[in-house]
């Protein structure tokens, strides 16, 4: 077993004795212990969020204005991209569902994230999102009663997350400005530090580690299945983790380079010698299935690389693998950042942009009971068709 799998193991085994020693201050929401929301309401923070809303109301509220316009163009964004991605999954032979689970477990139907990278991300991300609404909150003077740790389990608690709670009754008869600007803080300050960490992993990228390291070829991560047609490649015996470095002579030091010559320079039915790091293979590669002529060499891969000797011989390795580690890490920022703030834009129930959706409809309907019913069936809507996204992930 790798570390990261040993890690994520025990991960929830001390996140689950962390739980049973709370348990009698936690509040339970769900099917204990089938299908649970577990909250630990707590004071961290408070005394911050109060304390730059003191300092910089006028800043703060004008981000809060900003995100407002953000959040509700990234809603009607979102929501045609999602009934798109539906409509396609009927319609199209090759359609890719658009909506699954970010873990680091590697399964169909799941994108997958390195645990390290994955929980890290995921302390920070809570972290702006939920401190940004407190502190939006306080600058439109609505107290915030409580913050705190929450846990989504199945059986065992597997995803962390965390909260806050102003108080609903106040925030209710502020200006619909005000509440809007409190709901959409979360999702505004994770795309701006989503885009801040892309920033930061270009500079790193090709300011410090690409000086570092070299192209050493192109690894196997995964045999390629379509249509039940078995992979040319572990037919032939190659295994996972190899890194391929010629094929017909040819220097395979680089992705692209590997992607032209499938897609220019073979045909389905050509046999192909396949030279990686332990030894050559002659591969007869198969026509894909849906594609013409396409060759199909069945497998998923990544860019292979290592840090070179001369750095090595000045630097050793493990400098420089801290500073890939590092760049890698403001990589998953960036993409999980991006991803869960315009997630939680989605008009469905409870989350931020369900909330905004409610309240705006409120705002400009007249009938407090009609603007209800139809935030309830808009949210119907998009929680069935993120069912079905998700679904077609995992069975599809």
């Amino acid at each position: 077993m790798d570390p990261e799998s040993i890690a994520a193991i025990i991960f929830v085994i001390l996140l689950s004795i962390f739980i049973f020693q709370k348990r009698k201050k936690i509040q339970w929401q769900g099917f204990f212990p089938l299908f649970y929301f577990a909250m630990l309401r707590t004071k961290l923070g408070l005394s911050w969020m109060d304390k730059l809303a003191t300092k910089w109301p006028r800043t703060i509220k004008v981000l809060g204005f900003i995100g407002i316009i953000v959040g509700f163009i990234g809603m009607a964004l979102l929501a045609f991209e999602l009934l798109k991605n539906l409509t396609e999954l009927f319609v199209l032979e090759k359609a890719v569902p658009g909506v699954v689970p970010v873990l680091p477990i590697k399964a169909e139907g799941i994108f997958y994230v390195p645990f390290f990278y994955w929980i890290i991300s995921l302390f920070i991300i809570a972290t702006v999102h939920e401190f940004s609404h407190g502190v939006v909150a306080r600058a439109h003077k609505i107290p915030v009663t409580s913050s705190g740790f929450a846990f989504l389990g199945v059986l065992v608690p597997i995803i962390p997350a965390a909260f806050v709670e102003p108080d609903e009754k106040i925030m209710g008869k502020k200006k619909v400005s005000h509440q809007l600007a409190v709901f959409a803080a979360g999702p505004f300050s994770n795309i701006i530090l989503g885009f801040l960490s892309l920033g930061i992993f270009a500079l790193l990228v090709y300011g410090a580690v690409n000086p570092l390291v070299e192209q050493t070829g192109v690894e196997i991560t995964g045999y390629y299945l379509v249509d039940n047609v078995t992979s040319p490649a572990e037919d032939a015996g190659v295994h996972v983790g190899e890194v391929v470095t010629k094929m017909n002579g040819k220097e395979m030091r680089e992705l692209e380079t590997f992607q032209d010559f499938l897609d220019e320079e073979v045909k389905a039915g050509e046999t192909i010698a396949l030279t990686t790091n332990r030894t050559t293979y002659q591969i007869t590669l198969k026509e894909k299935p849906g594609d013409g002529d396409d060759p199909y060499l069945g497998v998923y891969v990544k860019q292979s690389s290592d840090i070179k000797e001369e750095v090595k011989e000045k630097y050793g390795s493990w400098l420089p693998n801290i500073l890939i580690w590092i760049t890698g890490l403001f990589y998953w920022l960036f993409l999980l950042n991006l991803g869960i703030g315009l997630f939680n834009l989605v008009p469905l129930g409870p989350i931020d942009g369900g909330r905004m959706l409610k309240t705006a409809l409120e705002c400009m309907m007249k009938d407090k009971k009609k603007a209800h019913a139809i935030w309830k069936y808009i949210s119907f809507v998009f929680l069935f068709t993120l069912l079905i996204l998700m679904f077609y992930g995992f069975f599809g």
